[in-house]
């Protein structure tokens, strides 16, 4: 097999992708510096160079002082309010002295020959005539319409009404010159974002000039993070511009999971009946309730240092969720109220539960029949669940996330989404209160949402669920930057490199889902030629996105893309992550190569399609890599392999396809394995049952079908 390697920084698409039809944007992401030197700043500028190449894309930033110089005003310009004249009399002054507006120079004298002056407007433009100037009102008389006395630091309503009073400082007022500039911009951007919706273009507002520092950055890491983040940041340090149009989040309709691709010719054959997607779902809403042990038995306290540390070194690399630095003061809390009652005997409870999670391994090699490690802790913090989730802060929202992350561990989505859903619903009621997240939880806030963020998309790329909107909060939260380390005795590291690149990657597995994968997507519609031409632009666009990922990724991050073993599991977790969204970007020239052989021939068609099942090999072939993700994936991780597993059984029954993979016989011992493991996943979940079902009959149907068509080609 060949080796995959990423693509040059500069993708094939530039020339012919200047006429309007396909305008690339640029891409930022500005991370802050990581506590530790063992950790490594993730600051990127991940610029598309296509921008730069056409010259018919045009750049947008919301602060346009930064964007155009400002000119000297000529009268036909001016704004209303500069054309407004004193009413007052002005005083020339001797020796320089500045005029006052009662006959009074500065130095206290009298003016000698005071002479009104003129309301005639002269030629030059040069002269800058007073204006009167309005009280400038703050946000809260504004909002109320009603006359705001200007005070400092509060005005007279904001404080009867004890509110926090904010005064919107005075912008640059725009001239008529400006204002057409601004006219015919936001007549492009329109047209943009409206082809975006209509034909899938990548265009999206320009970022805004970043506020970190890269002197910073090239110190922490060696010039090696050119690119990490995939979204136009917009306010600054990581915030985007949430739009209808926000193509860096799940559809709430898509078809990029494993049960649409029975839809597919080939592969729907292998199957006896047709499987309605939303079936997963169903059977997940109908399995039995969890039974939990009784809190009255207690739990073991004799080895909480030991899943202590297995937390925050097998498991909040992946969530950071915990800090690390305050741990010490929470369990001193916890452990005085008995851990009975309080949010911070609820974290300390979930961080053991996961912890003992942690450090036995993979729940699919527990033994069944069994309570799966760290359920007597669970229990007893699930007890404490009710009220927290009642109560409006920050220290439940985080409770909320961890007890998500322990049922993701159990294998159960729906209850995972619930509890999460609650946690969404809750930040975006403290955003609604100003002042009720303090400063100093303010990173905190940033770790919940985008766990939030995170772990829905896992869930909703796999269930048709609900939406929790959380997602369109993106432009309050910057990402994280760190816990303060306050120079205590911590059991753990603030890790944060693996959690900044995971957002990164995640966005741009939503991103493709919206691009490629939305119900009745324009490359699937009308003739072959025509759907691949409309699918070239978008696909090498994501995969220059996905190589540009992987370029900036620091050394002690970095995967080998061949073959070599990792001992490292978050490297092991990452690469499987990486094939996973290079299979699902190239997917599409399989589905179509599936309808229409004669595709093939196209030389073009058939590199991608090599890419996609490549990638697919690389996942499957050695299938027991996926534990060292299951704490945090496996649900999803077993239906994605499902999906690899249906696409390479279509490609074994096409003559062109099959020349791309291994040997039949490798091919054949690669989907025995991937069966073997799904099954031995099946009592987790009916969802993974029903999938090692569905592909168990699928090969033995496979199976039977090449032996029937065996003359036909050789693979």
């Amino acid at each position: 097999m060949a080796q995959v390697t990423p693509s040059p920084d500069v993708s094939p698409v530039s020339a012919a992708t200047t006429n309007g039809q396909f305008p690339r944007d640029s891409f930022c992401l500005n991370l802050s510096t990581l506590p530790d030197q063992s950790n490594f700043l993730l600051k990127t500028s991940l610029k598309s160079p296509h921008l730069q190449d056409s010259p018919n894309v045009f750049s947008f930033s919301p602060s346009l002082s930064a964007t155009f110089k400002k000119r000297p005003r000529n009268m036909s310009q001016s704004s209303g309010t500069d054309r407004e004249m004193s009413t007052e009399t002005t005083l020339p002054q001797p020796n320089g002295a500045a005029p006052t507006s009662n006959g009074t120079n500065t130095n206290g004298t009298q003016p000698s020959e005071p002479r009104p002056t003129t309301k005639k407007r002269p030629s030059t433009d040069t002269i800058d005539y007073p204006r009167r100037r309005a009280t400038i009102a703050c946000e809260i008389c504004r909002s109320r319409k009603s006359r705001c006395d200007g005070s400092r630091p509060k005005c007279r309503l904001c404080t009867e009404l004890n509110a926090e009073c904010i005064y919107r400082e005075p912008g640059i007022k725009l001239d008529a010159g400006d204002k057409l500039i601004l006219e015919h911009l936001n007549r492009i951007e329109g047209l943009l974002q409206t082809n975006l919706a209509n034909n899938f273009n990548l265009s999206t507002h320009s970022p805004a000039a970043s506020n970190s520092t890269s002197d910073d950055f090239l110190a922490r890491s060696n010039g090696n993070m050119a690119a990490l983040g995939l979204v136009p940041p917009m306010n600054g340090i990581g915030t985007w511009n949430s739009t209808p149009s926000n193509i860096s989040t799940m559809p709430k309709t898509h078809t990029t999971a494993a049960l649409h691709l029975l839809q597919s010719p080939m592969i729907r054959e292998l199957v006896s009946r047709p499987y309605d997607p939303k079936v997963l779902l169903q059977l997940e809403m109908t399995r039995e309730p969890m039974r939990l042990p009784a809190t009255s038995l207690g739990f073991d306290l004799s080895n909480t240092g030991t899943y202590v540390r297995a937390f925050f070194e097998g498991v909040n690399v992946f969530y950071a969720i915990v800090n690390p630095y305050t741990w010490n003061s929470y369990y001193q809390t916890a452990l005085s109220r008995g851990f009975r009652e309080g949010p911070e005997s609820c974290i300390v409870l979930l961080v053991l539960a996961l912890g003992h999670a942690s450090s036995a391994g993979t729940i699919s090699q527990q033994p069944q029949g069994k309570d799966p490690p760290g359920l007597a802790y669970f229990a007893s913090a699930w007890s404490l669940l009710p009220s927290l989730m009642t109560t409006n802060n920050m220290l439940s929202a985080q409770c909320q996330i961890l007890a998500a992350a322990y049922l993701v561990y159990l294998v159960r989505p729906v209850e995972a989404w619930n509890i999460l859903s609650g946690a969404s619903m809750k930040l975006q009621l403290l955003l609604m209160a100003p002042g009720r997240v303090s400063p100093a939880e303010e990173e905190l806030s940033r770790r919940v949402y985008w766990n939030a963020v995170m772990i829905e998309s896992d869930l909703l790329a796999e269930l048709d669920l609900p939406h929790s909107g959380i997602e369109s909060h993106e432009d309050t939260f910057s990402l994280p930057t760190g816990f303060d380390d306050m120079g205590v005795d911590a059991p753990g590291r603030d890790e944060l490199w693996y959690f900044l690149a995971e957002i990164a990657l995640r966005r741009l597995l939503n991103r493709v889902s919206s691009m490629l994968y939305i119900r009745k997507a324009p490359y699937s519609q009308g003739p072959a030629a025509s759907s691949i031409a409309q699918l070239d632009p978008l696909v090498v666009e994501l995969d220059f996105q996905l190589n540009q990922w992987y370029a900036a990724l620091p050394p002690a991050m970095q995967f080998p893309l061949d073959r070599v073993p990792l001992q490292n599991p978050v490297q092991t977790v990452l690469r499987l992550r990486y094939f996973a969204c290079r299979t699902i970007i190239f997917r599409p020239y399989i589905l179509l190569v599936l309808q229409d052989e004669s595709l093939a021939m196209d030389p073009g068609v058939q590199e991608n399609c090599h890419r996609c099942l490549e990638a697919c090999i690389r996942q499957l072939e050695y299938i027991t890599a996926h534990h060292a993700g299951h704490l945090p994936y496996l649900f999803q991780g077993a239906l994605s392999i499902i999906s690899q597993t249906l696409l390479v059984m279509g490609a074994t029954m096409s003559a062109s396809l099959s020349a791309l993979l291994p040997p039949p016989a490798t091919m054949d011992d690669i989907i025995t394995n991937v069966i073997h493991e799904i099954e031995r996943l099946a009592h987790l979940c009916p969802s993974i049952r029903l999938s090692a079902e569905l592909i168990r009959e699928a090969e033995g149907k496979r199976q039977m079908w090449l032996r029937t068509a065996g003359l036909k080609f050789e693979p």
